[in-house]
């Protein structure tokens, strides 16, 4: 994992920002917003056009939290077309689940101005406890 904290600052140093929005727009990938009824979000590509899709329903802070994650999956899955993020992956053991949500977690609060404590990542973002307190502890 330690491959994609890098990559993180590499990208908050060259957009100067942490916000999942504007460095997908700095990567040129298209985020756009649709009914997805249960579903949070999901990545796709088609021929040389990336997409994050997010669920128009979702509230502001999951978005940033979706946009974070599909982002994730753009950077470092780019061929593959992700399933639907849905809830329970969030608790996923599969390898590029957990790639997509460490590098969702460490990217909204790399911002050495953030100060969010383990409860408001999970009130703010929806971000499951134990996602939270285990990439915790990987940065201790």
């Amino acid at each position: 994992m330690e491959s994609i904290t890098k990559k993180i600052k590499l990208l908050t140093e060259k957009f100067q920002t942490n916000n999942p929005f504007k460095i997908a727009k700095g990567l040129g990938i298209e985020v756009v917003y649709e009914e997805l009824g249960k579903t949070l979000g999901y990545y796709s590509r088609h021929f040389r056009i990336k997409v994050i899709h997010i669920n128009q329903n979702a509230n502001e802070h999951s978005k940033e939290f979706i946009c974070a994650h599909e982002l994730g999956h753009a950077i470092f899955h780019p061929d593959v077309n992700t399933p639907f993020l849905k809830r329970q992956t969030l608790f996923s053991t599969d390898r590029i689940e957990l790639e997509a949500n460490f590098f969702a977690v460490n990217l909204l609060f790399s911002s050495t101005d953030a100060c969010v404590t383990v409860e408001e990542a999970i009130k703010q973002y929806g971000i499951p406890k134990q996602l939270v307190i285990s990439n915790i502890a990987k940065n201790f």
